[in-house]
């Protein structure tokens, strides 16, 4: 079992920076393969980032790759998502999740995760 708890949220201005977290607490964090999802009011949640076990391994939706960067702090039981250039679009409440203890299929579909954490609102705005 593993908790998670994402912060770092807020009010964000088009091409600016903002980091979100995500604390693990529970089992072995470094067990785990870690994603963020958003969803968007009256959409559906969709996959914006994912990394493997220990970081060799990441992968981005096309429409934050290149702004977007995921990353995991295995010591401080944290995954990160460092959005530079936010749009408008980007606009969602942000989920991390976490897969099963050493599997996962697939990163890229919310099926994939078994656990998830409350989320953060993220509004990308001037």
């Amino acid at each position: 079992q593993v908790q998670l708890v994402e912060s770092g949220g807020g009010l964000v201005q088009p091409g600016g920076s903002l980091r979100l977290s995500c604390a693990a607490s529970g089992r072995t964090f470094s067990s785990y393969a870690m994603g963020w999802f958003r969803q968007a009011p009256g959409k559906e949640r969709e996959f914006v980032s994912a990394i493997s076990w220990i970081g060799g391994s990441t992968y981005y939706a096309d429409t934050v790759k290149g702004r977007f960067t995921i990353s995991r702090d295995n010591a401080k039981n944290t995954l990160y998502l460092h959005m530079n250039s936010p749009k408008p679009e980007d606009t969602a409440v942000y989920y991390c999740a976490a897969s099963s203890p050493y599997y996962i299929q697939y990163y890229t579909g919310t099926g994939d995760y078994d656990y998830w954490g409350q989320g953060t609102q993220v509004t990308v705005s001037s």
